[in-house]
């Protein structure tokens, strides 16, 4: 190397230059970060340090018609976990498996529990991971003790959902668990793993109308993604909530006929009542029932099983989705169909007086009083439910023109009522049912009669029955029942003048009487229009289901109460109960209900 002076004056040139591009280019990488690029760079700052925390918004409350409370959301407690960004995912996952196991000495996880919260964190892993949507004051007492002890933990306040009545509602009120992959895929981008959804019955129904709008708070973390600052880090953007939803319920009458059918344990049955002017549904229930106050923060596998290994079906609502044969009940359809036209008056006799049963071909068709009614007219064989009677009206009919009479009254629909999962009701919609399901010439004319009384190719939902009673305690027509009053759906389900209206609820009142099948069950001072029926269990043939469908007052009516009791042996067995339902609403004192004699 030359160390003369003009060599090292020459290198010392080149060193300045080189320096001061140096210190150029550094210059520039700061303007650049600190102004050009300044606010990009401070907001991947504030992210690294800064945690978003959702904060769940309450579900609206669900009220009954006089605004008791049948749903609310009250304080409650979650358990969150935020996880290390700087990690890759499947290193966060593994420290989240090892933070759960070591969380597991304090919450008492199952595997299938830590796998949900894997999930949750697989779905969006931004998001701070679910570890307890609910958790008891113990368990959160001793998790506040140990935080220091587990970096990313969150512990916040977060409405839960509670049912003041429980059981008492859960036949129409549903419940609320946390939202699934296969409902995520399915819902809109608001949704997000770990959040809680309506399952069942109206919880369901109005999502959009109980969900609110999530909030956020924000926590700051360390570079080991600790806790260590809770408080006013960063403004909240606080939780909007629904206003409340109003329904029609009667949470006085739902009481009554809960403990009417809950006292017995042994009962399996529906019940429901309906104001007949608005289609408003005042009470409901299935029979038995569930606590959907269980299903919050996750339902345990315990409970589950007993619900699902239980024969009687308590997750199985016998009002909405459990098909019967109407029986007898539905005599009432048959005779408003030849009414309609114009084959019989309610003072038509059959050729054929009832002598026990029927002789069709070479089957005979019996009568459920063997000892016969004699020669009826239509107003008394509907008195008296009597069988042959219904057997010759159904042949006079015709098949073809009484499977067009069934489904304009809406045999073969939905009730329409605001719940989901409701059963379509089975009628025929024509001939051609016959012969595809049972073959051209594996079938007889013999069907009518069997439709007639409510058996054969006819089966009802409890709910779809009480709406067909709404139109006969009306002017003909029906509004689809209603849980929340929505915008009525008016249905024409029968096309009669005023006066043979009038002359069919004469008949259902004489039901009621000491002339018909449910004289036992009559109210003093009230007069009570109905029909009963019993039906025929395929399942065990020595013990028949009860029905009962009526509506009082007679001359104004204000309820429609329909009961369906599964082995209740007949329906003047059954009507005891509607009595009483009914009583209670009208506020009518009603004496001990013997038992008369046993009528369909």
């Amino acid at each position: 190397m030359s160390f003369h002076p003009n060599d090292i004056t020459r290198r010392s040139r080149v060193a300045s230059v080189l320096l001061i591009l140096a210190f150029v280019w550094l210059g520039g990488a700061f303007f650049r970060a600190q102004v050009l690029d300044g606010e990009r760079f401070a907001l991947q700052s504030t992210q690294n340090r800064l945690r978003e925390v959702p904060m769940p918004a309450p579900r609206a409350a669900i009220l009954d018609r006089h605004g008791r409370i049948i749903a609310e959301s009250v304080p409650g407690y979650a358990v969150l976990l935020t996880l290390d960004r700087t990690k890759s995912r499947p290193a966060a996952e593994d420290s989240l498996r090892s933070t759960l196991g070591r969380l597991g000495d304090f919450i008492p996880y199952t595997d299938e529990q830590i796998e949900a919260a894997v999930r949750r964190y697989r779905r969006d892993p931004y998001r701070p991971v679910v570890v307890l949507s609910d958790a008891p004051f113990d368990v959160v007492s001793v998790l506040e003790e140990r935080v220091a002890d587990f970096p990313g933990l969150i512990i916040q306040a977060s409405p839960k959902r509670y049912y003041p009545d429980g059981a008492v509602v859960s036949s129409f009120v549903g419940y609320t668990g946390e939202i699934s992959d296969a409902e995520l895929s399915q819902a809109d981008s608001t949704y997000k793993a770990g959040q809680q959804i309506g399952k069942q019955g109206l919880e369901a129904q109005y999502e959009s109308l109980l969900r609110g709008k999530e909030g956020k708070s924000f926590i700051e973390v360390d570079a080991l993604n600790r806790v260590v600052k809770r408080e006013n880090v960063r403004p909240d953007l606080l939780p909007e909530a629904q206003p409340p939803l109003r329904t029609n319920i009667d949470m006085d009458l739902q009481h009554f006929v809960y403990k009417m059918l809950e006292g017995d344990t042994s009962m399996t049955g529906a019940i429901i009542a309906l104001d007949p002017k608005t289609g408003g549904v005042l009470a409901m229930h299935s029979n038995p029932g569930f606590d959907p106050n269980r299903f919050i923060g996750g339902v345990s596998k315990a409970y589950y099983d007993s619900l699902s290994n239980d024969p009687r079906r308590p997750m199985y609502n016998k009002v909405i989705q459990g098909r019967y044969p109407p029986a007898s009940t539905f005599k009432l359809v048959t005779a408003a169909i030849a009414m309609e036209r114009g084959l019989v008056t309610l003072d038509t006799h059959m050729p054929v007086p009832c002598r026990g049963g029927y002789q069709y071909g070479s089957r005979w068709f019996r009568c459920w009083n063997h000892r016969g009614h004699g020669n009826l007219s239509l107003r008394q064989a509907i008195a008296l439910s009597c069988d042959v009677y219904f057997y010759q009206l159904g042949q006079l009919i015709g098949l073809e023109e009484f499977l067009k009479g069934g489904i304009a009254v809406g045999m073969n629909d939905r009730s329409g009522i605001d719940l989901p999962n409701e059963t379509r009701s089975r009628w025929p919609a024509d001939v051609k049912y016959y012969d595809e399901t049972y073959g051209p010439r594996n079938w007889s004319r013999a069907v009518t009669l069997n439709l007639a009384i409510g058996q054969g190719e006819n089966d009802q939902t409890v709910v779809n029955m009480a709406r067909i009673f709404t139109a006969l305690a009306t002017d003909g027509t029906s509004k689809n029942p209603e849980i929340v009053a929505r915008e009525p759906v008016v249905r024409r389900s029968f096309n009669l003048s005023a006066e043979q209206m009038a002359g069919l609820r004469s008949a259902l009142v004489d039901v009621v009487s000491s002339r018909g099948t449910a004289g036992g069950s009559a109210i003093q001072g009230v007069q009570i229009a109905g029909k009963t029926g019993t039906a025929q269990n395929s399942q065990d043939p020595d013990r028949d289901h009860g029905w009962f469908v009526g509506f009082a007052p007679a001359d104004d009516p204000k309820i429609v109460v329909a009961v369906f009791i599964q082995f209740g042996e007949s329906g003047s067995t059954v009507a005891r109960y509607a009595s009483a339902i009914i009583g209670h609403y009208l506020k009518s004192a009603t004496a001990p209900i013997p038992v008369t004699e046993e009528g369909q």
